[in-house]
C-alpha cells in the first residue's frame, strides 16, 4: 500500500516509491515480452526489498484501530489496573500508538495525570477533540524509527501499543532504546499475541504487510539482550489487580524497568516544553 511517513517535526512526507512502469519510456520499442518480464522482475526485487528488513511504518490509523485484537483499545480497559500498579508512576504518561488522541483524553479526564501521546501513522478524519489536543501540542505525530522529540527523563512512564509489532528488529533496536530513554519508572508494552488475528485478510492492503506478532519467548529474549529487566515491582500489583477482577488481556503485556539508556541530549532534536 502507498505510505507516507511522518517526520518529528509534524510534516507529513508525500513521497514514495517510484513506480515500476514509470521505469521504462513510453516510447519505448523494447518487445512486449521482453517490457513484461521487467516488469515482474522490478515486483520481485522490490517484494525482496521490503521482505529484507526495512521497518514498516502503517499509516492507516483506521486500519490498526478498527482491526480484531487492537492492542490500543487493550490499554483502555488495563488503564484502571495500571493506576493501581503504578500509583504515584501514572502523574506524567507518554502513550505511544494509533489512537493516542482517545488514550491522552481518557487519562486527562482523570485531572491528577499529566499526558501526552505519540501518534506514528496519519492522523486522518479525527474529531474536534483530537484536533485540538494536537493543536495544543499534548499529541504528536512523529515517525518513532527517528528519535523521539522529547528530552530524557521526560515522563514517568512510557505506554506502547500496536507500534512495536510493526517493525522489525534493525528498528526495535533504535526506538525500544528510545522509549526507555524518556522514562524515569518504566515502560508498558502492549504486544500483539501469536495466536490472535491482528487484521482480516480484507484489511491487509491496507497495512501492507500483517504485523509480526512475536512470542512472549522471543520478547523477553529480547528485552534482555537490550538491557530491559522485568518491572516486578508493578508488576506484581497489577497481576493482583487484574486477578481481583477476573480480567484477561487480549495482548501481551511487558511490564520493564527503565536503564541508563540516556543518550546526549545533542544526539536528539530539542522538544518544545511540555504545555500544561
Amino acid at each position: 500500500m502507498p505510505r507516507r511517513s511522518v517526520n518529528p517535526s509534524r510534516r507529513v512526507s508525500d513521497g514514495a516509491l517510484p513506480s515500476v512502469g514509470g521505469l521504462f519510456h513510453p516510447k519505448s520499442r523494447s518487445p512486449p515480452v521482453l517490457t513484461i518480464a521487467l516488469v515482474v522482475l522490478g515486483v520481485i526485487l522490490l517484494i525482496s526489498y521490503f521482505n529484507s528488513g526495512s521497518g514498516v511504518t502503517v499509516t492507516s490509523r483506521e486500519a490498526v484501530t478498527r482491526s480484531e485484537g487492537s492492542c490500543t483499545s487493550e490499554v483502555m480497559r488495563a488503564l484502571p489496573y495500571l493506576k493501581k500498579a503504578y500509583g504515584n508512576a501514572m502523574q506524567k504518561v507518554l502513550h505511544v500508538g494509533p489512537d493516542s488522541c482517545t488514550v491522552v483524553s481518557n487519562l486527562l479526564k482523570e485531572g491528577k495525570v499529566e499526558a501526552w501521546g505519540v501518534e506514528p501513522y496519519d492522523l486522518e478524519d479525527t474529531d474536534s477533540t483530537c484536533k485540538s489536543l494536537v493543536r495544543k501540542g499534548f499529541v504528536r505525530m512523529s515517525d518513532i524509527k527517528s528519535p523521539l522529540p522529547y528530552r530524557s527523563d521526560s515522563f514517568n512512564l512510557v505506554v506502547v501499543s500496536d507500534a512495536l509489532d510493526y517493525l522489525t528488529p534493525r528498528y526495535l533496536n533504535k526506538t525500544l532504546p528510545d522509549l526507555a530513554r524518556v522514562s524515569t519508572d518504566g515502560l508498558v508494552i502492549f504486544a500483539g499475541n501469536p495466536g490472535q488475528q491482528k487484521a482480516k485478510v480484507s484489511e491487509l492492503p491496507k497495512f501492507g504487510r500483517p504485523a509480526k506478532l512475536r512470542s512472549s519467548s522471543w520478547w523477553t529474549r529480547y528485552f534482555v539482550q537490550t538491557g530491559l529487566t522485568e518491572n516486578e515491582g508493578p508488576l506484581k500489583k497489577f497481576e493482583e489487580a487484574t486477578s481481583e477482577n477476573k480480567y484477561k488481556p487480549d495482548c501481551q503485556i511487558f511490564h520493564l524497568s527503565s536503564p541508563s539508556f540516556h543518550v546526549e541530549e545533542s544526539s536528539h532534536k530539542q522538544p518544545a516544553s511540555h504545555q500544561q
